[in-house]
C-alpha cells in the first residue's frame, strides 16, 4: 500500500512557477483600468466643482442684486409715502391761491379790520401749506423762463414772439410741482413760436443795381478791341 508506483520519474525543476507571466500581465491590466477610473473620478469631480462655484456666484451676485433693490424700495418709500397724499393737497392750495388772487388791490385798502383779517388770515394758512409741502419735498416746478421740458410742462398753447427763440416757456397757466424725482402735476404752460424766418431774396426784393457808365465803356471797349484783333 505505501511502496511509490512503478515506472519512471519526472523530476520538476524548482526555479520554475506556474503563472507568474499570467499575475503580471492581470496586475497591469487592473492598474490601467484603475488609472482610467481615477481620472475619470477626478474630472467629474472637477465638472461638480465648477457647477458649484457657479451656483455660488450667482447666488452671491442674485443676493447682491436684492439687497440693493431692497435698500432702492425703501429709499422711495420714505421719499415718496405722502406722493399720493401732496397730489391730493394740490387742489387745495390752488384754491387758496386763486382766492387770494381775485381780491382787488383797493378792496384790501379799504376792507374794514374784520375783512382784513380774513385776508390775512387765508394768506397765513396759504403760506403754512406751501412750506408743510416744501418740508416733506414737495417743490414748485421752474417754468417760466426755461426751455420746454416735456416731462415736467403741459404746454396750453403757443405765444408768437419773435423776441423770444422758439420752445422758451413765456407763461405760466397753472403751477406744477414735483416731488423728489418724480411730477406730482406738471405745469401748464404756454410756449413760445419764435418770430418769424428770414424770408429768402427774390427777383422782387432784390435792390436794382444800375451799371456804372465809366465801367460798361472800358468793358464796351475791352470787347470791340477783341473783335478787332480776331478779324485782322
Amino acid at each position: 500500500m505505501g511502496d511509490k508506483p512503478d515506472g519512471p520519474e519526472f523530476n520538476i525543476p524548482e526555479d520554475i512557477s506556474f503563472g507568474e507571466s499570467l499575475q503580471s500581465d492581470v496586475d497591469e491590466g487592473d492598474m490601467d483600468t484603475s488609472n482610467i477610473e481615477m481620472a475619470e473620478l477626478l474630472v467629474a469631480a472637477q465638472e461638480e466643482n465648477a457647477q458649484l462655484k457657479d451656483r455660488l456666484l450667482r447666488t452671491v451676485a442674485d443676493m447682491e442684486n436684492l439687497r440693493k433693490r431692497t435698500q432702492r424700495e425703501v429709499r422711495d418709500a420714505r421719499a415718496y409715502a405722502i406722493a399720493d397724499f401732496a397730489r391730493d393737497m394740490l387742489n387745495a392750495t390752488d384754491n387758496l391761491s386763486r382766492a387770494l388772487s381775485v381780491i382787488p388791490e383797493d378792496f384790501r385798502a379799504s376792507a374794514d379790520a374784520q375783512t382784513k383779517s380774513l385776508i390775512e388770515g387765508i394768506e397765513m394758512t396759504d403760506r403754512e401749506m406751501q412750506r408743510l409741502m416744501q418740508k416733506n419735498g414737495v417743490k414748485p416746478i421752474l417754468a417760466e423762463g426755461e426751455k420746454f421740458n416735456p416731462h415736467k410742462h403741459q404746454a396750453m398753447f403757443e405765444v408768437p414772439n419773435p423776441d423770444v427763440p422758439a420752445g422758451i416757456v413765456v407763461q405760466v397757466v397753472q403751477m406744477g410741482f414735483e416731488i423728489g424725482d418724480r411730477v406730482l402735476r406738471p405745469a401748464m404752460v404756454g410756449v413760445s413760436k419764435g418770430g418769424p424766418k428770414t424770408a429768402p431774396q427774390t427777383s422782387e426784393n432784390q435792390p436794382d443795381i444800375q451799371p456804372d457808365p465809366e465801367q460798361s465803356a472800358h468793358m464796351d471797349e475791352n470787347d470791340f478791341s477783341g473783335h478787332v484783333d480776331k478779324e485782322a
